[in-house]
């Protein structure tokens, strides 16, 4: 790991154990093993750095959709993959995003950082409705809305059909962040989830 990949990763190290407004970049710098002034060489505020954790944590999800056969950001491509596959693979494909989301490190850390200090600051609320709420509701929403206007399910109201799929998968993921214990039960209700939104929506199996 190169140097400003070790700034990111101590910094959300910190962030998620301290809080964003209580970490310094003199705090990341010593983290890092680093003086200040040789951390401004790479990144020019401690606002650069949230910054680019984003984009690190973003690259990272687009990099594990790429793996899984997604492309994760574009609702036309995935509605054309998603209307090809049988309700199995779909249940495969979910939880292996679900065990993404909440077994990645760098994921996890993140979402434990928003969680706490989204009450705290103003700006931090707003980076977690984007992340949590407004981008998946908003990718989801183009995505189910395709396969709705094809066919594939059925609906008179898109938006309340993206928040029937996307609103218990997100529970079930805070559920886990805070009693890791109920993973498994959580595995077995985001299936029955998946099937029952299947039927209640008339996805065609493939």
């Amino acid at each position: 790991m190169d140097t400003k990949q070790r700034i990111l990763d101590e910094a959300l190290t910190l962030f998620s154990e301290k809080g964003y407004a209580n970490v310094f970049v003199a705090d990341i710098a010593a983290r890092v093993g680093i003086k200040a002034p040789s951390l401004y060489k790479h990144y020019k505020n401690k606002q650069a750095i949230f910054d680019a954790i984003i984009e690190e944590m973003n690259r990272r999800f687009v990099e594990q959709a790429g793996a899984l056969q997604i492309s994760g950001t574009d609702a036309a491509v995935d509605a054309e993959i998603y209307k090809q596959i049988s309700e199995e693979q779909l249940i495969d494909l979910g939880k292996n995003l679900f065990l993404y989301f909440l077994h990645d490190d760098y994921t996890r850390r993140f979402r434990k950082m928003l969680t706490i200090e989204q009450f705290h600051d103003k700006k931090l609320a707003d980076v977690y409705m984007k992340q949590y709420v407004d981008d998946p509701l908003s990718y989801q929403g183009m995505l189910l809305g395709m396969m709705s206007q094809t066919g594939i399910l059925q609906t008179d109201n898109v938006e309340i059909m993206t928040l029937h799929f996307y609103a218990p998968i997100y529970m079930l993921l805070t559920v886990c962040d805070r009693e890791p214990k109920r993973e498994k039960e959580a595995l077995k209700t985001l299936e029955a989830h998946i099937r029952e939104f299947n039927r209640l929506y008339g996805r065609k199996s493939g």
